[in-house]
Order: C-alpha cells, then sequence, then structure tokens
C-alpha cells in the first residue's frame, strides 16, 4: 500500500473514498483517469477495512477483559 494512503486515519480515507466515488459517479473523466480513481478508490477502501478490523479486534479484546474474573 502506498505511504500517503497507509498513514491515513480512518476518517480521512473515508473522506477520500467518497471523493473518489463521486468523482466516478460524475462520468467526467477519461478511461485512463477513472482507472487510476478506481485503483486508489479499491486502496482506500482496504485502509477503511484494516481500521474496522483494528477497531473490532480492540473491542473484543476489551469485552473479553471485562468478562474476566479478575476484571474490576
Amino acid at each position: 500500500m502506498p505511504p500517503d494512503i497507509a498513514s491515513l486515519s480512518y476518517e480521512a480515507a473515508r473522506d477520500q473514498l467518497v471523493e473518489v466515488v463521486r468523482r466516478l459517479e460524475s462520468g467526467q473523466g477519461g478511461l485512463e483517469d477513472s482507472i487510476g480513481l478506481w485503483e486508489r478508490g479499491e486502496l482506500l477502501a482496504t485502509r477503511c477495512q484494516q481500521w474496522l478490523d483494528g477497531a473490532r479486534v480492540r473491542l473484543d479484546e476489551a469485552v473479553a477483559a471485562r468478562s474476566r474474573p479478575d476484571a474490576g
């Protein structure tokens, strides 16, 4: 994943993905531009999923820690 995408927060990646989708839906770019946007959108979607997966792991760990008998 390119460093400029790998370093994005969830919110920044999501916002950029929304913009990519908006531009693709407008249909104003040429084929080459559209392919580039599509590829960037796929990378942004992957970055968002990484953040969501990480959040799920953290939530699961927090729930598991609370359910342990020694949790206070």
